[in-house]
């Protein structure tokens, strides 16, 4: 009777131990405790942002983050502070975490080939935003979802072209150059160079980087109108090296979107604000709004499907008077 009732508890208790493990089990699968995948069909992406060194990047890293929430995505963000050697970090732990897809907008253009084989290797599908690499691999990740950064210099300098058409003398142009080594600032000023070879009168006097930053605008500007006296153009990158450089530019005594004629990329609210008030004169475009188009790209690479290797966004191009429609339904 004793053996019968010891037993009974010993299987009690061999049950009992396989249900808490069924629902230990049960519980990892669900929260993730190793931080990768998980089997309730819900996808994790790891993303690796460059920094925030811009109102742009900042409009990016929103749309991002409410896109994912929006579409059920579970996001593990890095904030890469502008440096590749972190991206790289973040990346590989994102393959140690097992993620499902890993996205991220590349600080510069080289020097990803090593990191992304291992992805490759780990069965992660890797999404490039916002910039690309340089890789002559291209089965190291799925596609390239952003802006055609040449076209945007080109339609720049396609603008500048047009007023300045009937210049019967040299046009000195600066440019403030975005972070070295990135996509944007390499294909900006490619495009750009291309568009005011039409005009021999176009002359890129100086060119220097200013890293995407207001700050860094302000303080190469301040060198250019030093070593210039005569600057005709400024043709800056994005809209915060503009920004800076009008600060620059101002205290130099001189009249912004009068005395130099600025274009500038992106399109952010500060940037159309100063376009608006006549301080730039042009702005080509470059939305950071890819939240969306990101998440459905990822729901369908992790889903087997195939997608283009290539994804553009819809862009377009702003005079002052433009900018003074569009400024009130600006999102960013």
């Amino acid at each position: 009777m004793r053996t019968h009732s010891a037993s009974w508890r010993a299987a009690a208790v061999v049950a009992s131990v396989l249900l808490v493990g069924s629902i230990a089990a049960c519980g990892n699968s669900d929260t993730g405790s190793d931080g990768g995948t998980k089997d309730d069909g819900k996808i994790t992406m790891g993303f690796s942002q460059v920094g925030a060194e811009s109102g742009w990047r900042t409009a990016n890293t929103i749309s991002i983050k409410e896109s994912a929430t929006a579409a059920g995505v579970e996001l593990k963000f890095d904030d890469a502070q502008q440096k590749q050697e972190n991206q790289i970090k973040a990346i590989r732990n994102y393959i140690q975490q097992k993620v499902d897809v890993i996205a991220f907008s590349p600080v510069v253009e080289s020097g990803w080939d090593t990191v992304l084989k291992e992805a490759k290797d780990a069965k992660i599908p890797v999404i490039l935003t916002d910039r690309s690499v340089d890789s002559a691999d291209k089965t190291l990740y799925k596609t390239f979802l952003g802006s055609d950064f040449v076209k945007e210099g080109r339609l720049a300098g396609e603008w500048l072209v047009e007023q300045k058409k009937t210049a019967s003398g040299p046009v000195n142009i600066v440019e403030l150059q975005g972070s070295t080594g990135a996509a944007p600032a390499n294909d900006r000023k490619k495009g750009f160079a291309e568009a005011i070879a039409a005009n021999p009168n176009l002359k890129v006097i100086a060119s220097q980087t200013g890293d995407f930053t207001r700050a860094g605008g302000k303080q190469v500007m301040e060198q250019f109108l030093k070593a210039n006296p005569k600057i005709d153009v400024l043709f800056a990158h994005n809209d915060d090296m503009g920004l800076g450089a009008l600060e620059a530019i101002t205290a130099a005594g001189k009249v912004p979107g009068k005395d130099i004629t600025i274009i500038t990329v992106d399109a952010v609210k500060d940037g159309m604000q100063a376009l608006a008030d006549g301080k730039f004169n042009f702005i080509a475009e470059c939305s950071p709004l890819l939240g969306p188009q990101l998440m459905d790209l990822a729901k369908k690479v992790h889903a087997g499907e195939t997608v283009p290797a290539r994804i553009e966004t819809e862009e377009t191009t702003f005079t002052s008077a433009q900018a003074k429609e569009a400024l009130p339904n600006r999102k960013y």
